[in-house]
């Protein structure tokens, strides 16, 4: 029989279902490579009781003939960024250490309504802030990928969603969650040969899960191929009271309505991503993309999103500015971190727990946030950030004039080895310049492997639709992911 491990989303529901295996023997292999794999530091807890038990409960679910829920047998991963009853999450920060929430997230809780156990909380870049995972206060995550030129350096997994890109990609887990604020899915999904789509903003509620940037943060689903991410993403969707920016709409049935044909559809193919020193193999990768799409039935047309050059710009003021009210919070006041020097003031403790619980780049990126909504500053930052905001929305809304979805490159490059661009802070903000725009618009975009590079890395192509079209989305990914026969996977090293 195949390794389980081996088995994605959809073939361990199906498998369960039909009695091929048991979800307990699922969920024991699957525990057994989390185990074995601690050199990746993919998880920073491991809860294989968790996975068990909601294995035995479809086990006996099954057993006594009733109807399987509808991830049933199925174990995933859970990024820290969720909150989860009973289990540390920390955000991967010293400053939350130690907190066990008391209650769970609303995505995590549709999971577990759903029959999904859960293998452990994956490792991040802290607060989600950062592109290759080396921000965690716990230690990068390693990508199980090598290069084939003979070099052995530790490559990124991408981030901030590095542990859950890492886990799938290793065959931890068959699916994982992620959250993308400027492409924390997508650019993961792409440097680690997976597939991850950041659906419509307000698909999925926020409640529960540790805010980075309120008005761009948003959860969704990291596993091996297409149909994996719609059944993971039904799951996870749906409205939510308590998040007052959760859409109150039915979740359709994406995997039923999967459809690789693209007749009679327009991709757009926007110039602005032409981007300056754009490797050849990234030019070439969406070359093929346009031919897969051609292959697939759809007419190509030209699209202008003439205000792309000023998304990362702006990306980088309105993320950091919500980035500082939201982590304000955090002040060793009610939990988490408490650094109380001899005789200090209340002042000189919150000086002193932020000092010592956040990271450098959370730091930054707190600096930034304050200094761009201060007195004198915001109407010439957010203000004009906001503003620009809002015509990269339009350029959006333009181009659904005539096309359907767009095609672009996920990522400027492949993964890049741990500490190559870590000290350049501009270096590294440049890995979301084609992921941001589409997140400033909340709109779904989702990445697909399509091939390997020179080195024998892997290289996405990105997807992005209208805003509630993930059915196109998902549709358009799954032609290329059809076309590309993308089958490469690391070789075990750890």
């Amino acid at each position: 029989m195949t390794d389980l491990t081996d088995l994605g989303i959809r073939d361990i529901r199906d498998g369960v279902r039909a009695g091929t295996f048991s979800a307990r023997d699922v969920a024991t292999a699957f525990n057994d490579a989390v185990s074995r794999a601690k050199p990746l530091n993919a998880f920073l807890v491991e809860t294989p009781d968790h996975a068990l038990a909601a294995a035995d409960a479809a086990d006996a679910a099954r057993a006594a003939g009733e109807e399987l829920k509808p991830l049933a047998g199925v174990p995933i991963g859970m990024k820290d960024l969720f909150c989860t009853k009973g289990v540390p999450t920390t955000a991967a920060s010293h400053i939350l250490e130690g907190f066990t929430p008391q209650y769970e997230s609303t995505v995590s809780q549709n999971l577990w309504n759903a029959g999904a156990g859960m293998l452990g909380k994956l490792n991040m870049d802290q607060f989600a802030m950062g592109s290759s995972n080396e921000t965690s206060a716990f230690g990068n995550v390693i990508s199980p990928w090598r290069s084939n030129d003979g070099s052995t350096a530790p490559l990124a997994p991408g981030g901030s969603s590095g542990g859950s890109s890492s886990a799938v990609a290793a065959r931890l887990c068959p699916g994982a969650t992620g959250t993308d604020t400027g492409g924390s899915i997508r650019q993961p999904a792409a440097f680690t040969g997976i597939s991850g789509i950041k659906p419509t903003y307000g698909r999925c509620s926020r409640w529960g899960t540790i805010a980075f940037a309120s008005s761009l943060d948003q959860a969704g689903p990291m596993a091996r191929d297409v149909r994996d991410c719609a059944i993971m993403l039904e799951a996870m969707s749906g409205f939510d009271a308590k998040d007052a920016t959760s859409l109150d709409l039915p979740v359709p049935q994406w995997e039923q309505s999967l459809n690789a044909s693209m007749a009679g559809k327009r991709v757009g193919i926007p110039r602005e991503y032409r981007v300056d020193n754009m490797p050849e193999e990234i030019e070439a990768l969406w070359q093929q993309g346009i031919a897969w799409m051609k292959d697939a039935g759809a007419e190509i047309v030209e699209v202008s999103l003439p205000h792309t050059k000023y998304a990362l710009p702006a990306y980088y003021i309105i993320a950091p500015a919500e980035a500082s009210s939201n982590l304000a919070r955090y002040d060793g006041v009610r939990y988490g971190l408490r650094d109380l020097p001899d005789g200090a003031n209340l002042q000189e403790m919150y000086a002193a727990t932020r000092a010592a619980g956040f990271g450098d780049e959370v730091k930054r990126r707190i600096l930034i946030g304050t200094y761009v909504l201060s007195a004198g500053f915001y109407d010439a930052y957010f203000t004009q950030a906001s503003k620009v905001r809002t015509l990269i929305a339009q350029d959006f809304e333009k181009a659904w004039e005539s096309c359907d979805v767009l095609l672009t490159p996920t990522a400027p490059s492949a993964a890049f080895a741990l500490g190559e661009k870590s000290a350049d802070p501009l270096a590294m903000y440049l890995n979301d310049v084609f992921t941001v725009p589409s997140s400033l618009a909340g709109l779904p975009a989702m990445s697909v492997p399509g091939g390997l590079d020179r080195k024998g890395l892997p290289l996405g192509l990105q997807v992005i639709g209208r805003a509630l079209d993930e059915q196109g989305v998902l549709n358009a990914a799954l032609a290329i992911e059809e076309r590309a026969g993308f089958v490469a996977r690391p070789q075990a090293w750890w």
